[in-house]
């Protein structure tokens, strides 16, 4: 296939075919796959993409009927701490226990809904839809690796294991099949600024909020607060090596105008904006958990964290009304919106 030239004059886009290489920069087709191999890939994609949403919803259920009945316990700190002593999440703290349960309800109630709508419109063929699944396979492929490697081992973890497989095989193929060629002809129309700059404000946020506290413990000899019975911080782990630096590359490479900054940010994006019901749904569930917190402690993180799930959900839409879409037989492309000023 062609790359795409995009150009806009007086109010009005054009699109031109041009011949070029397939290096990403809007010139050549760089997906690789025939249209039989397409045809393939979608099926097994939308194979996945039923698997992860049966087993995550049945994990999501379990686990969110679980009721806590703390059992207290010392660690191996010499520290006492509440178990959830109950259901699904017995062996992990009732904070824990009570977090995960929450995660479970946006689960149900929000991915997975957004699980069945990315996939129809990735069917479809809509290129926009094809970046909205990458995000919605990615909060799957974060929440089960996190469950399957940070809760204390439980009867779901093969259930764990088998969704964050299939988030993260789903979310290859996604990618490597989205026309990069047709997006990065679209360069011109996408908003650089603001995604770019949401990006970078968030890898320095992300590493404050965990590094600090794993600094200040390192000093002064102790160990981070809440790390209770578990043995490492997983959370901290998987952010600081993989979110943190993904975000700085997304936020670089937007500015430089490169395709693959963008391709970074959306699935980011999504995670962002999943973060207010996320960080709400645990908090509430922890206070019915009979976990103590004091008015800052919910109000901070909630208003934080509400804040910037806004701040995503606005870039992300603008992104995504930027985005045009190819259309599969003539090789140009038709707008799905208004024009991105």
């Amino acid at each position: 296939m062609a790359g795409i030239l995009v150009k806009e004059e007086g109010g009005t886009v054009t699109f031109t075919r041009i011949p070029g290489r397939p290096d990403g920069t809007g010139q050549g087709d760089t997906t690789g796959c025939s249209l039989t191999d397409r045809s393939h890939l979608e099926v097994l994609v939308v194979g996945l993409t039923m698997l992860i949403g049966v087993l995550a919803g049945a994990a999501a259920v379990v686990g969110v009927s679980a009721r806590p009945q703390p059992v207290t316990v010392s660690t191996v700190r010499a520290g006492a701490v509440e178990l959830f002593g109950a259901g699904v999440y017995q062996y992990d703290t009732v904070f824990a226990g009570a977090g995960n349960r929450g995660t479970d309800a946006v689960t149900l109630l929000v991915a997975l809904p957004l699980l069945v709508v990315a996939v129809l419109g990735y069917r479809r063929g809509s290129l926009r839809w094809q970046l909205m699944l990458t995000g919605v396979l990615v909060w799957f492929l974060y929440v089960y690796a996190t469950m399957a490697v940070g809760t204390a081992f439980n009867p779901l973890f093969a259930l764990y294991v088998a969704v964050f497989s299939a988030s993260l095989l789903a979310f290859v193929i996604v990618v490597t099949t989205i026309d990069v060629a047709a997006l990065a002809g679209q360069l011109p129309r996408l908003p650089r600024r603001a995604p770019a700059v949401l990006m970078l404000i968030s890898a320095v946020a992300t590493t404050l909020i965990w590094w600090v506290p794993v600094l200040a413990a390192q000093l002064t000899g102790t160990v981070p607060a809440r790390l209770d019975t578990y043995t490492t911080l997983v959370t901290t782990a998987i952010d600081a090596a993989v979110i943190t630096p993904a975000a700085v590359a997304a936020g670089v490479l937007i500015l430089r105008r490169q395709v693959w900054g963008y391709l970074l940010a959306m699935p980011l994006l999504i995670l962002e904006a999943m973060l207010a019901p996320t960080i709400a749904a645990q908090t509430i569930s922890q206070l019915n958990a009979g976990i103590a917190l004091a008015p800052g402690e919910i109000a901070g993180p909630l208003a934080g964290f509400l804040v910037i799930a806004i701040v995503a959900i606005a870039v992300l839409v603008g992104t995504l009304r930027a985005v045009q879409q190819p259309m599969k037989e003539a090789g140009e492309m038709t707008p799905e919106s208004p024009t991105h000023r």
